[in-house]
């Protein structure tokens, strides 16, 4: 018995453990805007730049898949650059 409720009162620690650290962290730790909003003008230029910079490249990428995707009328087109067989270099 006494096995048990050991086993028991270290479970009961460790998950009160847990919810204070949870609790600590979700105060104290600030939100992307809060953050966003304490930056330097010249770190939040930087900021804007690199997310523009990530959405041209996401929007590249969308449509470079897109095309790949529903390109049915040119089937070599369609074939992933990977899926040609090698090259050999020996003649």
């Amino acid at each position: 018995m006494s096995g048990k409720y050991a086993w028991g009162k270290v479970s009961a620690v460790t998950v009160g453990l847990f919810a204070i650290g949870y609790a600590m962290m979700k105060a104290t730790t600030p939100t992307e805007e809060q953050l966003y909003n304490e930056m330097s003008p010249d770190l939040r230029r930087k900021v804007d730049a690199a997310r523009t910079a990530r959405l041209a490249r996401e929007t590249a990428a969308k449509k470079q898949t897109d095309a790949q995707t529903t390109n049915e009328a040119a089937p070599e087109e369609a074939k992933p650059i990977w899926a040609d067989p090698p090259h050999s270099s020996r003649k």
